[in-house]
């Protein structure tokens, strides 16, 4: 039997999703969690390895196992094995055609930045504070160039084993509201550190240490060391992955977890 699962989890404490030989990742909580459910071991398969301190809300997974439970039992059973950061949202028989990652046809991100003087205690570990005032409108214009099929080589990380460079990025937008800028970007899959490196070169432009078409530039140039400095890691989630309608899997309910949080803020609540 072959059981998808929707996870989030806050990656602040983990050394990224994959399994670590130093360090703790996000795969081998819920491997351990799941194997003491099953009753025997458990690998999981996920659609996007997030980095050391990356968060998901969207997050999806399959296994493979010869035990018999009930969705509502591997959800409830697994959840009582996980620590309080790491959560399966739902869990779903699906066709053994299904998988994590080669089925999906999109993934989706956001990222948030906290945008005012001062720090923020509640949100540090979901936001970059950037101090200096950022024009989103700026952004916005100069992400566009970004949207289509590319190589990104200029907006990998240097150690990014992709055996190709080319993606394609379908959306992307910035928006604003108060203190807050929003980044929401879907692309059919994503190289190591791409939203991250995006994302810095952003800021720069919208600083204004950059000219307007400088993410065209950047993205011309395939060369990462023509690009700005990463974002940080904590203000990025992956909100959703998208499959094909025929695999009946669940709406995500958390796939606007960075938009509600923001709202949340905006709100003053």
């Amino acid at each position: 039997m072959r059981i998808a699962l929707s996870l989030e989890y806050d990656g602040t404490a983990y050394n990224g999703w994959q399994r670590q030989r130093n360090g703790e990742g996000v795969q081998a909580r819920v491997e351990e969690a799941l194997t003491r459910v099953a009753n025997e071991p458990i690998e999981l398969v996920c659609a996007g390895r997030t980095d050391t301190g990356v968060h998901a809300s969207g997050q999806i997974v399959h296994f493979d196992t010869g035990s018999e439970r009930g969705s509502r039992g591997w959800m409830l059973g697994t959840n009582s094995n996980l620590p309080d950061d790491i959560s399966v949202i739902w869990a779903q028989p699906v066709d053994d055609s299904f998988h994590a990652r080669f089925s999906a046809l999109a993934r989706s991100y956001q990222y948030l930045i906290l945008n005012r003087p001062e720090r923020s205690a509640l949100h540090r570990n979901r936001a970059w504070w950037v101090y200096e005032p950022l024009d989103a409108q700026r952004m916005h214009k100069s992400a566009q160039a970004l949207v289509g099929k590319h190589d990104f080589s200029a907006y990998r990380a240097a150690g990014c084993q992709a055996s190709t460079p080319i993606r394609e990025i379908t959306s992307i937008a910035v928006t604003s509201q108060d203190d807050w800028i929003q980044l929401e970007v879907t692309a059919n899959a994503f190289l190591q550190r791409m939203v991250r490196n995006i994302t810095g070169s952003l800021v720069a432009i919208g600083r204004g240490d950059e000219p307007d078409d400088w993410a065209a530039t950047v993205l011309q140039s395939r060369d990462r060391k023509k690009g700005g400095a990463a974002a940080p890691p904590h203000g990025l989630t992956l909100v959703k992955v998208t499959y094909p309608a025929e695999f009946h899997l669940p709406p995500n309910r958390n796939d606007r977890l960075l938009e509600r949080l923001a709202s949340d803020c905006w709100s003053g609540s």
